[in-house]
């Protein structure tokens, strides 16, 4: 059973940087896809960006592109989501998803992490 626990929320200025963190769990993940979604008050969940383990290939949402980027640890089974320029707009809870290459749901879940960004 795959395991993931989210690092790193916290309170930010408009403008700043933070880093979460996923830790990773419960299996090998060569064949997994991990990614990060986000959840506003009174807004639907939505992706955020996510990277195929065995290749490093990355994908993220539009509203993200050129201010987040995804990566990960292979040897410590971590992905960090590193967030730059941070605006009011990015608050919300931050979870971590992991999904099988072959499979488009994402089945497995972390609890989250808020991250509240300050104008």
């Amino acid at each position: 059973q795959v395991q993931l626990v989210e690092s790193g929320g916290g309170l930010v200025q408009a403008g700043g940087s933070l880093r979460l963190s996923c830790a990773a769990s419960g299996r090998t993940f060569r064949s997994y896809v991990l990614g990060w979604f986000r959840q506003a008050p009174g807004k639907e969940r939505e992706f955020v960006a996510s990277t195929a383990w065995i290749s490093g290939s990355t994908s993220y949402a539009d509203s993200v592109k050129g201010r987040f980027t995804i990566s990960r640890d292979s040897a410590k089974n971590t992905v960090f989501l590193e967030m730059n320029s941070l605006k009011p707009d990015d608050t919300a809870v931050y979870y971590c998803a992991a999904r099988t290459l072959l499979n488009r749901t994402w089945g497995s879940w972390g609890q989250g992490t808020q991250v509240t960004v300050s104008s």
